[in-house]
């Protein structure tokens, strides 16, 4: 039993990582080329996207592509978008003016070695090179034209100001404000700031699949308990998390008397929410009646995750 649950653990991870860089590839393919005067900046955009990470968000947007039948390269585009649109939010996240973290995904972070100013500049340019790669959808032969003006919609609103921009924005509110967040108002950044862009990922996938508006509802309400678990799982991880598997510090959200899920709900409740908004989603994604065991599994290792 013990050899036989070894091997599947072992499968999931290579699973992973196959996923992984498949997503990488496709995301450095889009990457812009360090030449003439603007070099520096697109260094310091090269070093944000390089610097690694999980790919969760390309990883499930092609994964839902995926489980309603898409096939094709019109994914392709929208894939390295919704990735430099995650990184630009991070290089910014970063910065000295909001949360001042050194490290992230094990190495320094792009202010720290390019400057705050080259930093500012470079989340800027990853957010317009997003809509610049996903516009690249329209080039793609047989590209569905009604389809991929949809997803564009989808990707602009998810990562913006009614979306992850928006929960950015509560955060630093509550933080500059020295606000006490009643759980609602933790739920909107949480939902926005994170949730978004999950949910913006699965959405993008199913629509440029073909999915009905039906099932893009499914999706929607599925990817947001997702993307809010996800959440969740951080805000233990600062608490409990091991810095080498995290690849940052923990106890940042402290040090910066930052509220979160864990200090309004504390650790076990805030485990026990994550673990059941996984089920819900689970439940939903059962629902939809279509197969893909890797998405399934994916859903699933949100709870309890180490990194």
């Amino acid at each position: 039993m013990r050899n036989r649950r070894n091997v599947k653990e072992k499968t999931k991870e290579s699973d992973m990582k196959v996923a992984r860089l498949r997503a990488e590839d496709i995301i450095y393919k889009y990457l812009p080329e360090e030449k003439g005067y603007p070099s520096t900046v697109v260094s310091a955009i090269n070093y944000s996207v390089k610097a690694g990470g999980k790919r969760i968000r390309p990883i499930f947007m092609y994964e839902t592509f995926r489980l309603f039948g898409g096939e094709g390269e019109v994914i392709e585009p929208f894939m390295a978008a919704i990735e430099m649109i995650h990184n630009y939010s991070l290089v910014h996240d970063d910065l000295e003016a909001m949360d001042n973290d050194e490290f992230r995904r094990g190495r320094k972070t792009t202010h720290v070695i390019y400057g705050e100013g080259m930093a500012v500049l470079a989340g800027d340019g990853l957010l317009n090179l997003a809509f610049e790669t996903a516009l690249k959808a329209f080039d793609v032969k047989d590209a569905d034209t009604e389809r991929v003006v949809r997803a564009l919609k989808v990707l602009a609103g998810k990562s913006g100001l009614y979306g992850m921009l928006g929960g950015q924005a509560c955060d630093v509110d509550a933080e500059q404000k020295k606000k006490a967040l009643d759980i609602d108002e933790l739920m909107y950044i949480h939902e926005n700031k994170t949730g978004a862009l999950i949910q913006s990922a699965m959405m993008i996938g199913a629509i440029l699949a073909g999915a009905s508006d039906e099932e893009i509802d499914k999706v929607s309400e599925m990817a947001l308990l997702v993307g809010t678990a996800f959440q969740i799982e951080d805000d233990i991880l600062d608490v409990e998390g091991d810095e080498k598997l995290i690849g940052k510090r923990v106890g940042s959200d402290e040090k910066n008397n930052k509220i979160t899920y864990v200090t309004l709900k504390g650790i076990e409740e805030a485990k026990k929410d994550a673990k059941e908004m996984s089920e819900k989603a689970i439940e939903i994604f059962d629902g939809i009646g279509r197969e893909n065991d890797f998405l399934r599994s994916l859903i699933i290792s949100m709870i309890g995750r180490t990194n």
